[in-house]
């Protein structure tokens, strides 16, 4: 076992010593660091995430601060946007409502002067028909035309009539001896004698009267009750000799008037209103006391106070014989009705209708206004009747 292990020795020796020598690389290790090293820098580490984190927590707390201001300022903003406008506007509105009494500081007399005058001559270049308020037709004298002074015939009989060039109601109506113009537009149901044109056929009736049109539960005692004509003129009139009436019969009615207000409608001086909106009377016809002066002075028409740009409308159908300015009335304009009737718009902020315009009742002619001698804006609305003054709210009631 020895002189194996021996030879065995050897034999390695000498395999050990026939091969190259070859230099074994040598490794080296550092030291591992102590954990107390490894503490500090996890512990860096922590604090840089958390300052990192504290400044994204901040941004996000100031993104929402700014979007909670946003918002906490954007409500109370849209609520003045859509409150406060409104209130503005109606305060304005109010107060242009509300306008002062005009007033005429050193009111230049010349201005008037020219109106008064152009007033007189359309009135007399366009007379009125000699009629008086009651639709009486006037003698040449001026006296009223009566049952005596024209003739009244018992039973009714009618002539026919063909309007020419250059007729008027009155004229026609003295021409047949009627003593009012009632009876002509009753008889021919004339809505407007301005309407009437050459070549129109008329009914001509031998006395004054109206139609009467029998409705179901008329009587001949009611009829003569309601128009003041005794039952007798009524049979004698219409020629009939029973009570019996039927709905439809055509009853002519002696002496009978048409109403006053059915009358001034059919000779187109029903007036309306020149504003159709909300205004205000602010100054009325007649003698005032200057504001300013305190001297009595008289105001031609009345004022009535409106916003500016509220439209004016014509009173009454007509031509518009003037629209311009005065230093006076600012924008106005006059419009002659044909009928002795004249009327004036002043102080407009716009004028619409042109002068030889025609129009009709409730025609839109301009805009109210400031313009002229003017505290506010309104309209001043004055009413001539055959070139003398008229209070307007007399016609307008």
């Amino acid at each position: 076992m020895e002189i194996i292990s021996y030879v065995g020795a050897v034999s390695a020796a000498r395999n050990e010593s026939s091969r190259p020598h070859v230099a074994k690389p040598s490794v080296s290790f550092s030291p591992r660091k102590p954990s107390s090293f490894r503490t500090k820098r996890y512990a860096a580490k922590t604090d840089v995430l958390a300052v990192r984190k504290s400044r994204l927590s901040a941004v996000c707390n100031l993104r929402l601060f700014t979007r909670v201001s946003f918002y906490r300022w954007l409500l109370p903003t849209l609520a003045i946007c859509a409150f406060v406008p409104p209130a503005l506007f109606r305060l304005a509105d109010y107060a242009e409502s509300h306008a002062n009494p005009v007033v005429f500081p050193s009111l230049p007399q010349e201005e008037l002067d020219f109106l008064n005058t152009a007033m007189a001559r359309f009135a007399m270049e366009h007379g009125g028909d000699s009629v008086d308020e009651n639709g009486n037709v006037l003698a040449d004298d001026g006296s009223v035309l009566t049952a005596s002074t024209v003739g009244v015939g018992k039973a009714i009989s009618y002539a026919s009539y063909t309007v020419a060039a250059g007729d008027t109601i009155s004229g026609i109506s003295k021409k047949f001896g009627l003593g009012n113009i009632s009876t002509l537009i009753a008889v021919n149901d004339i809505d407007n004698v301005r309407s009437l044109r050459s070549g129109q056929k008329l009914r001509v009736p031998n006395q004054d009267g109206v139609v009467h049109r029998v409705a179901k539960g008329d009587s001949i005692n009611a009829i003569s009750v309601a128009y003041h004509v005794s039952v007798e003129e009524i049979l004698d009139a219409n020629d009939i000799e029973t009570m019996t009436l039927t709905v439809g019969q055509e009853l002519f009615i002696p002496g009978a008037k048409m109403d006053a207000t059915s009358l001034k409608k059919a000779m187109g001086e029903l007036f309306t209103c020149p504003i159709k909106a909300a205004w205000r009377l602010t100054s009325r016809f007649g003698i005032r006391n200057d504001p300013f002066t305190g001297i009595k002075s008289l105001h031609t028409g009345v004022d009535m106070a409106c916003p500016t740009g509220t439209p004016i409308y014509a009173a009454m159908s007509g031509k518009v014989v003037v629209a311009g300015w005065s230093n006076v009335f600012g924008n106005y304009v006059i419009i002659n009705h044909e009928n002795g009737y004249q009327t004036l718009y002043g102080h407009l902020s716009k004028r619409i209708a042109q002068q030889g315009q025609r129009v009709s009742q409730g025609t839109r002619i301009g805009l109210a206004g400031s313009t002229g001698y003017s505290t506010g804006p309104h309209l001043h609305f004055t009413v001539y009747k055959n070139g003398k003054l008229v209070d307007p709210l007399t016609l307008l009631k």
